[in-house]
């Protein structure tokens, strides 16, 4: 009997490649299934789950709003910002009512990073000037004057200094200090609510494995990730890899729970998102 094929979508970065690791590499037993990784970036993949394209994919914390109704959240696999996140960069310091007035490049309107910095500035995106940029491009297009400002996320998070940028705000401290020290949440794995309860369950154990499995195997495991690095050295990958594949990521626990109802929360109350949304998490 030919095994079940599973659609696993995730961005080609260091992070889930980490991540992931174990099953591309066939390296943890998967039971009767098998994955067919999707690797594109955060925006398509927020795009494809509202149309519930892929069975398992990452997506943005603020994209689940939009999403619900197909997936529902898995346990393991969050990116959550603890103490720092995406961070808003350009050629020269800016006040927060500067910034409002500014071009600013983002990777993404349903990105967790775009609707922090809505609710940082407390403006939505109808009162700003907007450039929907591919991530990877975002310190290119700050850098040539083609925006004022742009917000970053990935590893230029590590690199943007480099390229002669200076930091106006880290959104994930921000959010620390205004929320009880609470990690901001980023991104997430649903599962597509046509798999029954049992069958998500047996997933999301395979999917803790994996993750579970780079953290024991961590050399191994970030030299797999280098492949997405985009110029990062041995070093820094790791290091990037550790802020976003840790504790948080084998299970969001309660705090991570509760920092991702906040935050959808506080989208919702400044009209940001269209509904209060309800978290359905599998067990």
């Amino acid at each position: 009997m030919e095994m079940p094929i599973i659609t696993l979508g995730h961005s080609p970065d260091p992070d889930d490649a980490f991540m992931f690791y174990a099953l591309a590499r066939e390296l943890i037993p998967c039971d009767e299934f098998r994955f067919e990784h999707v690797l594109q970036d955060i925006q398509t993949l927020n795009e494809r789950a509202t149309r519930g394209e892929l069975d398992i994919t990452a997506i943005s914390i603020h994209a689940y709003a939009y999403v619900s109704e197909h997936y529902a959240l898995l346990p393991n696999g969050a990116s959550m910002g603890d103490g720092y996140g995406p961070i808003l960069v350009a050629k020269q310091r800016y006040t927060k009512e500067e910034i409002t007035r500014l071009r600013i490049a983002i990777p993404g309107r349903m990105t967790s990073a775009f609707l922090a910095l809505q609710i940082w500035l407390n403006k939505p995106a109808s009162e700003l000037s907007l450039q929907i940029v591919p991530f990877d491009q975002i310190l290119n297009v700050v850098e040539s004057g083609a925006a004022d400002a742009g917000l970053v996320i990935h590893e230029g998070q590590l690199t943007y200094e480099r390229q002669g940028l200076v930091l106006c705000e880290d959104l994930g401290v921000w959010w620390g200090q205004e929320n009880e020290g609470l990690p901001l949440p980023l991104g997430g794995n649903v599962i597509h609510k046509r798999f029954d309860p049992a069958i998500r369950r047996r997933i999301s154990d395979i999917l803790r494995t994996s993750i579970q499995y780079a953290l024991d195997h961590r050399e191994s495991a970030v030299k797999h990730s280098l492949q997405y690095g985009r110029g990062l050295d041995w070093k820094d990958a790791d290091r990037f890899v550790g802020m976003y594949v840790n504790h948080w990521t084998v299970d969001y626990g309660e705090k991570g729970r509760e920092s991702i109802r906040r935050f959808l929360n506080q989208g919702f109350e400044r009209g940001l998102i269209p509904h209060r949304q309800e978290l359905e998490f599998v067990s």
